[in-house]
């Protein structure tokens, strides 16, 4: 198999153009949707129609290399390995550039770093980052994010490749605010393999002046910016998303953070998700009316 490019990775999908020009002849105020280490694009689903349902044009774009579905994905996990948060970032900025107007852009996990990186690069009208991982100068490391790390960060060689959860590893990271039924729901359910790549990047971006997890926070160009953290996230707890809020305060623009009472780091494909969905949407419609 021939080795995929920095350039390919960044390039549009033919089906991403499609979507793309479905939002464009819209004439509606797009928002784009970025999904997090271990999900796939479909884990927005339920958003995206519910922000249709609210009159704007939902785009979800995958990671680079995603396959089409959970099934595929479970199938060939491997193809995840190697993607970088660098690979991600230019990847969506590639497809905001196609978008007749500035989205909003939503993101979770990893995908709300990615949404702090592409509003720091003056690319969203206002942005959602959901238990955002931590970007260079947030310093807060609590034992239980280092516990949902550990399943890549224990082998050095993890680096490299992709890395599925357990449903132990799931149960605790994601889904420690269900009850046990929907835990395992939600694991068949949206839970794949993920590049181990993005985990080491956020571990070592204190160390390293280089990393891709930087975020221009003080960008007079990032736009409106809410944080969104669940009370009991593991991955990214409240410590966590406070520093990344004490940073990106600093803008000018509008900067706001909301805590979900009793909610955990599957906050956006649980049954709860309508109550954030809600937060994130109210929030949009205010900075983008």
């Amino acid at each position: 198999m021939a080795k995929t490019t920095k350039a390919d990775r960044a390039s549009v999908t033919d089906y991403e153009q499609s979507e793309i020009d479905r939002v464009n002849r819209s004439g509606r105020s797009p928002v784009v949707f970025v999904h997090g280490l271990w999900l796939l694009p479909s884990s927005w689903d339920r958003w995206a129609a519910r922000f249709e349902g609210a009159g704007y044009a939902a785009l979800v774009p995958g990671w680079p290399e995603d396959p089409p579905d959970v099934a595929t994905a479970k199938a060939h996990p491997e193809v995840f390995a190697g993607t970088t948060v660098g690979d991600i970032a230019d990847h969506f900025a590639a497809v905001i550039s196609r978008l007749d107007r500035p989205p909003a852009v939503v993101g979770h996990s990893f995908g709300g770093l990615l949404t702090e990186i592409l509003a720091g690069r003056g690319l969203a009208r206002a942005s959602v980052a959901i238990s955002p991982a931590p970007f260079r100068g947030v310093l807060p490391l609590p034992i239980s994010a280092l516990r949902s790390a550990s399943p890549v960060l224990h082998n050095p060689r993890n680096r490299h490749r992709a890395v599925p959860l357990t449903y132990d590893q799931f149960r605790y990271a994601f889904a420690n605010a269900v009850t046990e039924a929907e835990a395992a729901d939600l694991y068949e359910a949206f839970a794949v393999a993920g590049s181990g790549a993005p985990i080491f990047q956020a571990a070592s971006a204190n160390l390293n002046p280089w990393t891709e997890v930087k975020v221009k926070s003080k960008n007079p160009d990032r736009g409106p910016m809410l944080i969104i953290a669940g009370e009991h996230d593991h991955t990214v707890p409240w410590a966590i998303a406070k520093a990344s809020y004490k940073k990106e305060r600093r803008n000018e623009a509008d900067t706001e953070i909301v805590q979900i009472p009793g909610r955990g780091h599957s906050l956006t494909i649980d049954a709860g998700w309508p109550e954030v969905a809600d937060v994130a949407l109210a929030f949009i419609e205010r900075h983008t009316a």
